[in-house]
Formats: structure tokens, C-alpha cells, sequence
């Protein structure tokens, strides 16, 4: 047998793998939507199975057959898809089979009873309902770093998971060039000398005419409704089940036009990109984004540099003033546009505007390491939050659903996710700006209601290369830059300068 005809079945049996891997997705967004409460224990052993076999599948030694007659040939050099493909194949194989079928089965029941709990504790704001899933979680998540294997310390391990090659450490050092950015920033708007009426957004708004408007907004920007629907969650998320196929969910309140909406565009980002990988590639590493943080990137780009500039909102202000006529017929378009850019510290993270929404990230990357590192106990939890919490916005955490039950993470054992939300924010400042300098006029063109030319150009640019490259080398070839901070200050600063009117 050739290299070639190693490459084809090797390729031929990671598709139906991820064809098993995204009949358990399909099953966590019905968990997330339409199943009966009744159903829980019975999906959570569905999904334990799902998992099971999925593992089996991956994990087959005829894969590391297949990969290593590819690595020994000329389809593993070079910059091709190929290449990339059996480099990416074989991170994930290396890294399934140091996790015992058992482990992983356990791990999918455990997550989707979590998560049910999760639920229940964050409805009724009682931390001690959930506090013994997570232990559980906690201890897996341990072990899993264990089984995986670090360098220093196990956190690290978790990270890899989501941020291929990011470390603890790196992670540390970029936030701590951020920080003192964003708190001189919040200082500055904090003694402003005009702030934005945040009122304008804290009327009644129906929330039948949300949804059709949150319809309105993401077709308009590029979301395919002959391939993707929106439905209603707890907690905001974005799913894909193969081309052709893509569900997000978001949520909305009567009384709060932004949050419904801008959940909306930030998960229709995250869709975009699935959108936009290499159909011919699904299930393999080309056809797959290479991590969260570049996925964030695009959900953020589009929810924030698109979805809150002046252009966006000179476009579809109009509209929502005829959708919401009692709530906004006496607005000015310069009013509503500096209430969606309005700051000021809150308690929810997916609520947080884009000056104070890192520093939420940074309490929980440094909890979590903690609890990874067992220097922080399950129980302290509660205490340990509120604290940081007083110390990083200067709010009093009123109760446990306003602070550490807020985020679904945790539930399903997502430790290491929360930095790539940050990572997500400065790439995609500096993305957008990259963008801004080969696309003259892109303001411009959003006034008109035409996105054309930026989603064609991140289509180019990122969707489509999918793993091919990592995140950061990734990044130096679409900016000819590595990854900086200072795209982002810069965008924050402009912005703002002109809203309240600091230095």
C-alpha cells in the first residue's frame, strides 16, 4: 500500500469519526434546547456512550498505521493541506490514546449531569448545589492533565486543549502587559467627562420583535438560514454539526435591547467561521478551526469592531426605531450609538463591554489555575470570587448566579478555556486592523448594509486555512506582526476618546 492510499483511509476514517463526534453534539444542543427535563439521565449515558465509541474510533491503532506510512513519505513535508493534516491527525492521536476509554466516558456522563445541576444551582443562586459536581470535575480534570502529561504544570495540559501550544506562563505575561492598560483606560472613562445614557437600552423591548430583529441583523451580515437557525438557551453558544448545518443560541430580556442582540452577532461570528472552513476538509484538522482563541477572534470581531461601530448602527438604527417605535422614537442615532458603547463594571462576563470584559477573563484564569493547582478549595470559591471581584471592578457580588455560577464552563469541565476569550479580543483587533488597511471604507460600507468585502476577506484570510497554521503564526501572516496588546488598546482608546471625550 502507498503513502497515498495510507493518507485516503486515514482521511476516509477521521471524517466518519467526526460524523460519530457531531451526532454527541447534536444530542448537547437538544440537552441546551428542547429536551425534557425528564430526559437527563438517559442523555447523559447517551453521551457517554457517544463518547466512548467516538474515542475507539480515534483512537484505532490502524490510525497510527496510516499516520506513520504518511510520515514517512513526501505527503508529510512541506506547507501543503496534506501535511497539515498528518501533523494535526497526529497531535490528536498522540494526545487520545494517553486517555483510557473508561476516563472518557465517565468524563462525557459526568459533564452532562454537571451540566443539568449547573443549571438548577444558577436558577436558585446556590453555589452548594453544584459544589459537589465540581469537585468531581475537578479531580478528573487533574487526572486528565496527569494522563496527558506537562512540562510544568498541569494546567498547562488543560490549556493545550483548547490553545495548542499556549502555556500557563505565556498566558500570564500577556495579561500582565494588558492589565495596566485596561485599568488606566477604566480609570479615564470612570472620571469622564460625559457618559453615555445606558437608559436608551433599558426600556421595553418585545422580545418577539428582538428575535425577528436578531434575524435581521445576522442575515444581513452573512449568516445562511438555509444552513443555520437561532434558538434560545440559558447560556449564549454556537454549534456546528457539518456543513451545512450550524445552530446558535443566545438569549434576551424584555427590558434589554443590547444583550439579546449582541449575543446574537457574537454567535453568528463563531458560525461565520465554521461557514467558511474548507467544506472538502470537514472532519479533518484543514477543515477545523485551529483553536478557541481564533475562533473567539471572529465572534468578537464581528460583535464588537462591526457589530457597536458608527457605520453598523447608522445602517440598522433606522430599523430598530420603526421595530421598537415607543422605545425609541425620541432617540438620536449619536444617542443609541454611545449607549451601545457605554462602560461601566458589571457582574456577567457575556454582558461586559469591551473595556472592562478581559478583566472578568483574568479572575477566572487566575481561579481556576489555583483550583488546577489545588492552592484554592471548591468551597472557597464563593468567598475567593466575591473578593477578587471587589478588587478588580469595586462591586459587592450580591449573590452566586451574578458571580461564580454565572458561566457554564466549569459544569462541562472547560478548565483552560477562559484565556482564549482574551487571546479571542486581541486578535481580533489586530485582524480588524489589518483589515481596515487593505479595505479603505469598511465604516463606509456598513452604513450601507453591505458586509461583503470583510467576510470575503476573513474568508481568505482565516476561515478557509482552518488548522493548517497555528494561531500565532497564523496571525504574523495575515498582520506581518505577532500578536500585540496594543491593536487593541489603540481601538479601545480611539473609540472611547470620542464617546466620553478622554484624553
Amino acid at each position: 500500500m502507498t503513502a497515498r492510499d495510507s493518507y485516503r483511509q486515514l482521511t476516509e476514517h477521521m471524517k466518519d469519526h467526526w460524523m460519530l463526534w457531531s451526532a454527541s453534539f447534536l444530542a448537547e444542543w437538544d440537552q441546551e434546547t428542547y429536551m425534557p427535563a425528564g430526559g437527563g439521565e438517559s442523555r447523559s449515558r447517551m453521551l457517554g456512550m457517544l463518547a466512548r465509541l467516538s474515542h475507539e474510533m480515534s483512537t484505532d491503532p490502524k490510525v497510527d498505521d496510516w499516520l506513520s506510512e504518511c510520515e514517512s513519505s513526501d505527503l508529510a513535508a512541506g506547507d501543503t493541506i496534506e501535511a497539515a493534516n498528518i501533523r494535526g491527525l497526529r497531535r490528536l492521536y498522540d494526545r487520545r490514546t494517553k486517555l483510557p476509554k473508561e476516563f472518557v466516558e465517565k468524563e462525557a456522563e459526568l459533564k452532562s449531569k454537571a451540566r443539568q445541576t449547573w443549571v438548577e444551582a444558577r436558577k436558585k443562586s446556590d453555589f452548594s448545589l453544584f459544589a459537589p459536581y465540581l469537585e468531581r470535575t475537578l479531580d478528573l480534570q487533574r487526572e486528565k492533565a496527569d494522563l496527558y502529561g506537562y512540562e510544568h504544570e498541569a494546567y498547562d495540559a488543560l490549556i493545550d486543549e483548547f490553545e495548542p501550544g499556549a502555556t500557563a506562563v505565556e498566558i500570564e505575561r500577556v495579561f500582565q502587559s494588558l492589565l495596566p492598560e485596561l485599568v488606566s483606560l477604566n480609570a479615564e472613562l470612570r472620571d469622564a467627562p460625559r457618559h453615555p445614557d445606558i437608559g436608551i437600552l433599558k426600556r421595553p423591548y418585545n422580545v418577539t420583535k428582538q428575535r425577528l430583529f436578531a434575524e435581521i441583523v445576522v442575515d444581513a451580515i452573512g449568516y445562511d438560514f438555509n444552513e443555520g437557525r437561532i434558538d434560545e438557551v440559558a447560556h449564549p453558544f454556537c454549534t456546528s454539526f457539518g456543513p451545512g448545518d450550524h445552530r446558535i443560541c443566545t438569549r434576551y430580556y424584555p427590558e434589554d435591547l443590547a444583550e439579546g442582540l449582541t449575543g446574537a452577532v457574537h454567535e453568528a461570528g463563531h458560525a461565520l467561521y465554521d461557514m467558511g472552513l474548507n467544506r472538502e476538509e470537514y472532519g479533518l484538522p484543514c477543515g477545523d478551526a485551529m483553536s478557541l482563541g481564533l475562533h473567539e477572534s471572529q465572534s468578537r470581531l464581528w460583535e464588537n469592531q462591526v457589530g457597536r461601530s458608527r457605520g453598523f448602527w447608522e445602517y440598522f438604527f433606522p430599523q430598530a426605531q420603526r421595530m421598537f417605535r415607543d422605545s425609541l422614537q425620541e432617540v438620536t442615532l449619536e444617542d443609541f450609538y454611545h449607549a451601545m458603547n457605554y462602560s461601566a463594571p458589571s457582574f456577567i462576563r457575556v454582558e461586559a463591554d469591551e473595556a472592562t470584559y478581559n478583566l472578568h477573563i483574568m479572575l477566572r484564569f487566575d481561579i481556576e489555575r489555583a483550583l488546577i493547582r489545588g492552592d484554592l478549595q471548591v468551597a472557597d470559591i464563593p468567598g475567593e470570587w466575591n473578593k477578587r471581584f471587589k478588587d478588580y471592578f469595586g462591586l459587592e457580588v450580591d449573590r452566586d448566579s451574578n458571580g461564580c455560577l454565572q458561566d457554564v464552563h466549569w459544569s462541562i469541565g472547560c478548565f483552560g478555556y477562559f484565556p482564549t476569550y482574551c487571546l479571542g479580543n486581541l486578535y481580533s483587533a489586530q485582524f480588524y486592523a489589518k483589515a481596515n488597511e487593505e479595505l479603505p471604507g469598511l465604516e463606509s460600507d456598513f452604513a450601507h448594509g453591505d458586509f461583503c468585502r470583510l467576510l470575503k476577506w476573513l474568508r481568505e484570510n482565516i476561515h478557509i486555512h482552518g488548522s493548517r497554521y497555528r494561531s500565532a503564526e497564523l496571525c504574523r501572516r495575515v498582520t506581518g506582526k505577532p500578536l500585540s496588546h496594543q491593536p487593541l488598546i489603540d481601538y479601545l482608546r480611539s473609540k472611547y476618546r470620542e464617546i466620553y471625550g478622554i484624553g
